[in-house]
């Protein structure tokens, strides 16, 4: 019931396969390219910005750095939990989430993913606009902007396997880069004033803390994406730690870089908040090192932005085919929907970059709130619930055991939602409970939390689960019931 063509191999040229399961004829690689992968992902320019985040709003650079590990510490576990689904399932990871919700339930969160998606590749073009414009001299950073759009509409076209090239690349391209510009701080400035203890506040510290946490929690929707290729024997152990470390190490690299150059424009940070890329120039010395370092940035800010395309792709043809009943779509489909995700980015990127700081911060604080319960319940059901079992050809079926809609999902969803209104601290909206914590913002650890409880009790009494995992060339009587108005579409995956 299942292709047998090549497509999705090592030689494949363009990725033909979208949101269908990928057969086990078709997987390839290895756990290391995940860490590669997440690697390079994290070594750029928007991670040192969240890192500097943690700066410019009250944290001394040491405390900052703490809780910058501690937050990615504890978000990449839960990254990598997801990571560790791709290979089992052979599957994108918002498509999973119709064993949760149901096959239409499934649209609203994904609705507010492409949000996020959207968001991150708005504020990344801007940074990667900026670099690419100090590269050409253009004097206008909008200019920049679109020829990186362009740049990323090429790679995420071309799909899985060059998108893991282009990791590969941006790790040791990042890893060149981020030490040279290390080693510059380290020659020109006083790392040990900077890193010097100073006053320990407890609501700086749990902003630091989330600023971490937030970043990692937010490749959830679309890790899996990236894993999913691998043999299904590939141990989850193994894809897990090396998710895990790949996104761990980079990130807080970037974000400790973040934390020393936000200490070292202080006193208000002008410096560095009225051009983060020219400040990283200027720090390398400038002339043909700053024209490097730019490239730098622009090749760690692709591989990110083509993540947000490519999953913002995927999310948003798991949203329609719901509707469509469609698991198979044809390849132009692809580049459709790409162009229109990026070139809505860049419009957003050209409109947006005045006030990019704040934004961003806002931004990436208030997006937890609407994706933590997701993660929540879709790693409860996994791991605890369904025991890594799953209904693959009734995740395209409407009919099957899934069905449309799943309410207890929906309501956990909810309540997960709404539990951290009083513990949000936003420049729109402060909770009561942020002042009783000094001004910490909390709720994302509320919403993991309250999500899982209210959720694991209602659908362990309510699972739909099956007894065993059911892949589309099964055709016992589980899978026969499963694949009833959908056979034809998996068939021709």
């Amino acid at each position: 019931m299942q292709a047998t063509g090549k497509a999705g191999t090592s030689g494949a040229r363009v990725e033909r396969r979208s949101i269908d399961f990928v057969p086990e004829n078709e997987r390839h690689g290895s756990p290391a390219q995940q860490f590669t992968l997440w690697f390079g992902a994290n070594m750029q320019i928007t991670a040192i910005v969240d890192g500097a985040l943690a700066v410019l709003f009250g944290a001394d650079a040491l405390w900052a750095i703490i809780g910058l590990l501690l937050g990615n510490l504890l978000g990449g576990a839960v990254m990598a939990l997801h990571a560790a689904q791709g290979p089992k399932l052979g599957l994108p990871q918002m498509i999973s989430s119709r064993a949760q919700f149901g096959i239409f339930g499934a649209v609203i969160p994904l609705v507010l993913v492409v949000v996020m998606y959207l968001g991150f590749a708005a504020t990344g073009t801007v940074l990667a606009g900026q670099a690419v414009d100090q590269i050409l001299q253009t004097g206008t950073p909008a200019v920049g902007m679109v020829l990186f759009g362009a740049l990323t509409v090429l790679v995420a076209t071309l799909g899985y396997k060059y998108i893991h090239m282009l990791g590969r690349i941006a790790t040791i391209v990042g890893v060149l880069g981020f030490t040279y510009l290390g080693i510059k701080l380290l020659a020109s400035q006083d790392v040990g004033a900077l890193l010097a203890p100073g006053t320990f506040e407890f609501p700086t510290f749990l902003l630091a803390i989330s600023l971490g946490a937030g970043w990692q929690l937010t490749y959830g929707p679309y890790v899996a994406d990236y894993s999913r290729y691998l043999p299904a024997s590939t141990p989850a152990r193994k894809t897990f730690m090396s998710a895990y470390l790949g996104t761990v190490l980079g990130s807080q690299w970037s974000m400790t870089l973040g934390a020393l150059f936000a200490a070292l424009a202080l006193p208000k940070g002008s410096r560095f908040l009225d051009g983060q890329v020219a400040f990283l120039g200027n720090l390398s010395g400038g002339g043909v090192i700053a024209v490097v370092i730019y490239l730098v940035i622009v090749t760690g800010k692709l591989t990110v932005n083509t993540l947000n395309a490519y999953g913002g792709y995927m999310t948003m043809l798991t949203s329609v085919t719901a509707f469509t009943r469609k698991s198979v779509v044809a390849s132009w489909t692809r580049f459709a929907y790409v162009i229109g995700f990026i070139g809505l980015s860049v419009l957003i990127a050209v409109l947006a970059s005045p006030d990019f700081i704040a934004n961003f911060k806002n931004f990436v604080l208030l997006l937890l709130m609407v994706f933590i319960p997701w993660s929540s319940i879709n790693l409860v059901d996994y791991y605890l619930i369904s025991k890594e079992k799953v209904d693959i050809p009734a995740l395209y079926n409407v009919n099957g055991r899934y069905g449309r809609w799943n309410k207890t999902a929906l309501f956990s969803y909810g309540i997960g939602i709404v539990a951290q209104i009083p513990f949000l601290a936003q420049t729109l909206y402060t909770g009561p409970m942020t002042d009783l914590l000094g001004g910490a913002d909390i709720s994302w650890l509320v919403g993991l939390v309250v999500t899982a409880l209210v959720f694991y009790p209602l659908a362990k009494r309510n699972s739909t689960a099956p007894s065993h995992m059911i892949y589309p060339t099964e055709l016992g009587s589980d899978a026969n019931d499963s694949l009833e108005g959908s056979v034809a579409d998996t068939a021709t995956a």
